[in-house]
């Protein structure tokens, strides 16, 4: 590699990093169990550098990684071909808060929780809320991660106007706008959002923001069963009480996350719980809404419902939920699963879980997100010795994944592919989705240096 021609791109000696100056932690994802190799680690700081080093890459057929934050799970950051991690967390400004059309423009490299404290300080709200806050936009975007808040807002792909990307061969190319309506053509736009970097390198993003909800309280609901909870959210939603977000858990992985925190939540009367949020600017709304989800709930079983209206109580609560992976991963190794069924069919899904943790003899805790049908699993290892572990985790995967596409169901709701899944989405994917996919991909990137190997590539 003509390490040369990159450094006269890129002449800060701090945001070019060869060979084993490259830190470990580049070279991996969010699990850090699988370790790749580079040849060169580089952090560019404008649209004009990405376009000169994809230049430099295409004209010599040097593979790219590129990666934000590196909080993915699915293993689409780990340069598995050598050649350029091009590492975009340097590139995290905020260009433009526009008040006249409600958008905010940013680099990729922004933090989620960056931008969203920056915007509401301004009286505005980004909805798009996923789990891991430090995650970088582009990478929510390269995912189309979805979050808590989907069931009443929707997820990033809603909330993404126009986007300015680098292509694999170093052309810019600026896609949508300022717009709430396109009908002018194929919307490339949407066609890179949930692409995981395979098909161009976002540099911009025109993001829609809303007016900032006055006020938002949660609620605990536990059950004597995650059956009778689950069962309990259609009748929830058909009630229109307008659920910012409806999240379901079990008691095993919350008080698993209780320990990890040294935190207490705030029931433990259940075997499983709800944990709803209610928004908007009028109080009356908000308590009318709760009310009648307090209804259905009572009516289907519940054993409480634990208004929480202090902030303090909302915080803790919320903590113990975005903490709930990252717990389980922190006392035994385990494979992330965020299949996403139709919300009628999510009680199927979820009860086949248990048949197969015992066919199986592999324990699985589920959470998710009860109000959109995407059901988190954590496949947990507990000390089985690793050559059963790879053999017997791997049957139950592919199980599993049948299990959610004979639902009508698909491999991943938000994390994305990348390499970990990549061989059950192949598996539960019609070949002809993959045949065109793979199309789009050649068209974009004729040499297949951009991530290729990752999600649907070759």
């Amino acid at each position: 590699m003509d390490f040369e021609k990159l450094s006269d791109i890129i002449k800060d000696e701090n945001r070019i990093k060869i060979g084993t100056d490259i830190e470990d932690k580049y070279l991996s994802d969010a699990l850090n169990r699988n370790k790749g190799k580079a040849d060169v680690l580089i952090f560019p700081i404008n649209t004009e550098e990405v376009s000169s080093i994809m230049k430099i890459a295409y004209e010599n057929g040097i593979p790219v990684t590129p990666r934000g934050a590196g909080t993915g799970l699915v293993g689409a950051t780990i340069p598995t071909r050598g050649g350029i991690i091009l590492d975009l967390s340097l590139m995290k400004n905020i260009v433009e808060l526009d008040e006249n059309t409600l958008t905010v423009t940013v680099q990729p490299g922004i933090l989620l929780v960056d931008l969203q404290k920056f915007v509401e300080s301004k009286g505005f709200f980004y909805p798009p809320d996923p789990g891991e806050k430090n995650a970088s936009i582009g990478g929510n975007i390269s995912t189309n991660a979805g979050g808590m808040r989907a069931v009443k807002y929707g997820v990033t792909r809603d909330y993404v106007m126009g986007l300015e990307v680098v292509l694999a061969d170093g052309t810019i190319l600026n896609t949508g706008g300022k717009v709430i309506k396109n009908s002018s053509g194929l919307d490339i736009k949407d066609l890179i959002i949930g692409s995981e970097g395979t098909l161009a390198i976002i540099t911009r993003a025109i993001l829609k923001l809303i007016p900032k909800p006055k006020k938002s309280i949660s609620a605990i609901i536990p059950f004597n069963s995650l059956k009778e909870g689950i069962d309990t959210v259609i009748k929830i939603i058909k009630k229109n009480a307008n659920p910012t977000a409806i999240e379901f858990m079990e008691s095993d992985v919350i008080e698993n996350a209780e320990r990890f925190l040294k935190l207490k939540f705030p029931s433990d009367r259940g075997k499983a719980y709800l944990l709803l949020t209610f928004d908007g600017d009028e109080e009356f709304e908000i308590e009318s809404n709760y009310k009648k989800v307090k209804e259905v709930a009572l009516e289907n079983n519940a054993l409480d419902f634990i208004l929480l209206d202090k902030k303090d109580d909302i915080e803790r609560t919320w903590k113990i939920r975005g903490a709930l992976v990252t717990a389980v991963e922190a006392v035994s190794e385990q494979e992330p699963i965020d299949i996403v069924v139709p919300i009628d069919r999510s009680a199927d899904f979820i009860n086949y879980t248990k048949v197969a943790e015992k066919e199986f003899g592999i324990k699985i805790s589920s959470f998710g997100h009860a109000g959109d049908g995407n059901v988190h699993l954590c496949v947990i290892r507990n000390g089985m010795e690793e050559n059963l572990w790879n053999e017997k985790s791997r049957k139950l995967l592919k199980a599993l994944y049948r299990k959610g596409k004979e639902l009508n169901g698909l491999p991943s709701g938000e994390h994305g592919i990348g390499i970990n899944k990549k061989p059950y989405f192949i598996d539960v994917t019609d070949k002809i989705n993959v045949e065109y996919m793979r199309r789009i991909k050649k068209a974009f990137d004729e040499k297949g240096i951009l991530n290729s190997g990752k999600s649907y590539s070759i």
